[in-house]
Order: C-alpha cells, then sequence, then structure tokens
C-alpha cells in the first residue's frame, strides 16, 4: 500500500473522526493525533473553557496557527480535525497542504442521537439542539465539501466499512491532467485542426479512463499562466504521483512553466492534440517538453488516454 503524505479527517461533531482515526491508524500503523487535544494541551484547558473565556474567534484562531506549524512537520499522521476547522478559507488551504482530507458526512438526526446529553460541546448548548445541529451542518456544507479529496456518508456504515474505503482510495493511483489556453473552447475553435468534439467530451473521456483503469484523475484547466504553475506547484504536495499536461500555446514560451514542471519529480508527459511538426513554424518548438518524459502529438484526443498509460505503465 502506498502512504506518502498525512490522512485528515474532517467533518462534524459525532461523525466518528475519533473513532475513525484511532481504528484507521492501527490498520496504516501511523500515529493519530486530535487537534482539538494539541490545542487543549498547549492552552492547559478544555475547549469549552476557551470559548467560554476567550470565543470561538479565538480558538479558531488557535487552530489556524497549529495547522500552520503542522504543514511543516516531516513525520507522516493521521490528523482528526475539529468540526468548525474547515469554516475559516484560510483553514481549508492549510488542510488541503496538510495532506489526504477525508470527509466524514453525517445527517444532523444521526449526530443528534450520538450527542444528545453531551454536555462538552458548547455548541449544543442551547434549547433545541437538533435544530441548532442542522443549521451548522447546513452553514458548514459548502466548506466541508470544498476541501475534501473524498467524502464518505457515514450514517449507515460500521467502522470497518469506512476504513476500507479510505484504504480502498489510499491504493488508488492518483494523476493529475492539466490543460491550457483555449483547451475549454475544444468543439468551438478550429475545428478542422482540434476536431467538433466539446471539452465536456474530453472530461467524460479522462473520467472513463480512470474508473477502468482503478486511479483517480483530477483534471485542471486554465487560461492563465500563473495559475497553471500554482497548481503544478500544488501537486508538490498533494500527492500527485503523474501529471498529463496539454500547455496550449504556452508549450512554445512559457520558461516559468517549464520551471514548474521541472521542479515535480513525478512522471510527466506533455499532449498536444494536433501534430505540431506540421503546422506553423512557430509550433515546432517546445520549451516544456524537455521537462517532461514524453510528449505526444498528433493523436486527437485519444493520446490524453496514451499519455495516462504511458504513466501507469512507468509506476
Amino acid at each position: 500500500m502506498r502512504q506518502d503524505r498525512n490522512l485528515v479527517l474532517t467533518g462534524f461533531m459525532g461523525s466518528g473522526k475519533t473513532s475513525v482515526g484511532l481504528k484507521l491508524s492501527y490498520r496504516l500503523r501511523m500515529t493519530v493525533e486530535d487537534t482539538d487535544k494539541l490545542i487543549e494541551r498547549r492552552e492547559g484547558r478544555c475547549i469549552s473553557e476557551i470559548f467560554a473565556e476567550q470565543g470561538e474567534e479565538y480558538f479558531r484562531k488557535l487552530e489556524t496557527a497549529l495547522l500552520t506549524e503542522l504543514t511543516e512537520q516531516k513525520f507522516l499522521r493521521i490528523y482528526s480535525v475539529g468540526g468548525g476547522t474547515p469554516v475559516r478559507e484560510e483553514n481549508r488551504r492549510l488542510l488541503k497542504k496538510l495532506g489526504m482530507v477525508i470527509y466524514l458526512r453525517v445527517r444532523p438526526e444521526t449526530v443528534y442521537e450520538r450527542l444528545r446529553g453531551d454536555t462538552t460541546r458548547p455548541l449544543l448548548q442551547c434549547d433545541n439542539p437538533l435544530e441548532k445541529i442542522r443549521e451548522l451542518l447546513e452553514s458548514r456544507r459548502e466548506a466541508y465539501e470544498d476541501c475534501a479529496d473524498l467524502i464518505i456518508d457515514v450514517d449507515e456504515l460500521e467502522i470497518e466499512d469506512i476504513l476500507n474505503k479510505i484504504v480502498k482510495e489510499i491504493e488508488k493511483m492518483k494523476l493529475l491532467v492539466i490543460n491550457g489556453p483555449n483547451l475549454n473552447f475544444l468543439g468551438i475553435r478550429e475545428k478542422s485542426v482540434y476536431g467538433t468534439q466539446d471539452y465536456q467530451y474530453l472530461l467524460d473521456l479522462i473520467q472513463g479512463k480512470a474508473e477502468s483503469a482503478g486511479c483517480d484523475i483530477t483534471v485542471f484547466q486554465s487560461n492563465h499562466e500563473g495559475a497553471i504553475i500554482d497548481r503544478i506547484q500544488e501537486a508538490y504536495f498533494d500527492g500527485t504521483e503523474g501529471i498529463v499536461i496539454n500547455p496550449g500555446a504556452y508549450t512554445h514560451y512559457s520558461y516559468a512553466i517549464r520551471d514548474a514542471l521541472a521542479s515535480i519529480t513525478v512522471p510527466k508527459v506533455e499532449i498536444h492534440i494536433s501534430d505540431i511538426t506540421k503546422r506553423e513554424e512557430f509550433r515546432k518548438t517546445s520549451v516544456t517538453a524537455p521537462a517532461c518524459d514524453k510528449q505526444i502529438y498528433g493523436q486527437g484526443l485519444d493520446g490524453y488516454l496514451q499519455a495516462i498509460d504511458f504513466i501507469l505503465n512507468i509506476k
């Protein structure tokens, strides 16, 4: 089993993060840490006391400071984070940098049954805790989903079922496909050169390949050089094991993208839909190809599938 990055368990209170984290630590032989407990030890008081004495905002700042510190740690860990941690945008960015984020999604009614009578949860000390749970879950839903690499609905699952889903996801090879400028205009631009199939067709083609090959493929597209560089750099931290990139016209002059690719040591394939050797003179030059392990061109959209197969066969 490949495991080369941290695992981060997120979810609402009562979703089972602590129990899952403990069992997962035995399964994977990894140390598990609870960020709430880490904060309590450092502060010398419990979470409810921190809320009562200095308020939620103070506690959220403590979370952000801790996450920032943890991203610099070199030892692999399983982290169980507080239910409100992903609410802050900065925290979501840090969570994704910290490791693979697993969101344990739970229904309000399940939370209520699990936590009914628990007086240690400061946010639930109210007249109608079930309604409070519904409100909080809905307000946090987008934040949870935004930073999640894997979402598991846990209401009807035993812990072993949850563990099996996590382990299965870990075992998948993680690839990244990057599409540069104007690729989103497939089916619109120069159909005689790039074909009549639209960009959604390409996305469906890649998704089908991911399912048949049993791997995890993320597709990113941008018309902006800086955004492409940022995504390549992000791949250094997020466990990406191979990159397929169609830089579009940036192929011919973006030394900045070339340098970003050269910084990432995973297998990389440059792809072009058309045969760039038979087009305008300027298209015959690629400054990004030398930073890749292979260049595929002139194979239409099938070139993406060939590039994915090349990386899978390397690994």
